[in-house]
């Protein structure tokens, strides 16, 4: 039987017989470069609890350096013995008084996997998220709504508790094969992992630096799944701000977007076809026609738009 919770995780009392024993928090380690422009990697975090577990340091997880993910823990997760059970349960937290994601945990079984095809998504705006594209990133569009435990595991559809803004490339490099890895797994097996995935964001930013992504089988006690990885919010080429989620170019000062939209008190709401890459005003008729899943709201100038390659409707003439 599916069963699905939802807590605040700062409650520990909330999370029952699967209790959360090891905390994944984060300490500001470095200073921000460029003004709050950082490589995803530049964060400390601190796992345990009052007891006194290891700290993963800066020098644990370094910089990005090319490569998506970072195995954390001698790839080890955090789970202690007691925590392993085939009773299927998904667990999502609370938003943070920013808004922001927090852990999400569950132990994965066929009996969560989805039945039927997924559903529209782009209704939800992450903390961070904006509608940008560049030609250097594939598909585009910089940035994803990533499940925080994908849709292939738990049929998690449009849950805003299980969606962060990440960039395409954590999305598909980073997070994706430890998706497919143990949904095949289950597949093949019909046993049940163990799962926990966290965003780790740096102060107040409105966007995860990363993600800490534990998993563990449970029949074989982790013979056939093990891994605990760190895996980078970042896009190569891309500068990213992660207060703001606002980007540009590498090598360019400052973002044309950015400096264009602030300067426009008069900034109107566009809806684009992802599909067509057209933009149309919210009253279009053409608007109605359109699939959800195809449609993204973009807050900004018209300039802005024409210059990430969107086209207007020749119909409402935006």
């Amino acid at each position: 039987m599916r069963k699905t919770t939802y807590f605040n995780s700062s409650d520990e009392k909330n999370y029952g017989r699967h209790n959360y024993r090891i905390l994944i928090a984060l300490t500001l380690c470095v200073c921000l470069l460029l003004a709050g422009c950082t490589n995803g990697g530049n964060e400390a975090l601190k796992s345990g609890d009052a007891a006194g577990d290891p700290t993963i340091s800066l020098e644990d997880i370094p910089q990005y350096q090319g490569t998506p993910y970072q195995k954390i823990n001698g790839n080890e997760p955090y789970f202690e013995e007691a925590d392993l059970t085939t009773d299927a349960f998904e667990t999502y937290s609370d938003p943070d008084n920013l808004g922001r994601c927090g852990t999400a945990y569950a132990c994965v079984g066929k009996e969560l996997m989805p039945t039927e095809e997924r559903g529209s998504i782009g209704m939800v705006k992450p903390t961070g998220w904006h509608t940008v594209k560049y030609g250097n990133v594939d598909g585009k569009y910089l940035y994803n709504r990533c499940h925080l435990i994908g849709y292939q595991l738990t049929a998690e559809n449009a849950n805003e508790k299980n969606l962060i803004t990440g960039t395409r490339y954590l999305n598909i490099e980073g997070m994706l094969p430890f998706e497919n890895q143990v949904a095949d797994y289950i597949k093949e097996t019909n046993n049940h992992v163990l799962y926990r995935v966290t965003p780790i964001y740096s102060g107040d930013n409105l966007l995860a630096s990363g993600v800490l992504m534990e998993a563990k089988s449970v029949e074989d006690k982790g013979e056939g799944i093990t891994f605990n990885v760190y895996a980078y919010n970042v896009q190569p080429g891309i500068a990213i701000d992660y207060r703001t989620g606002e980007s540009h170019q590498e090598g360019q000062t400052e973002s044309k977007q950015q400096t264009e939209a602030s300067a426009d008190e008069s900034a109107q709401e566009y809806i684009v076809n992802v599909n067509s890459d057209v933009f149309h005003r919210p009253d279009c008729a053409s608007v109605k026609k359109m699939a959800e899943k195809n449609k993204e709201r973009f807050q900004g100038r018209r300039s802005v738009m024409i210059e990430q390659g969107l086209k207007p409707c020749k119909n409402c003439q935006p």
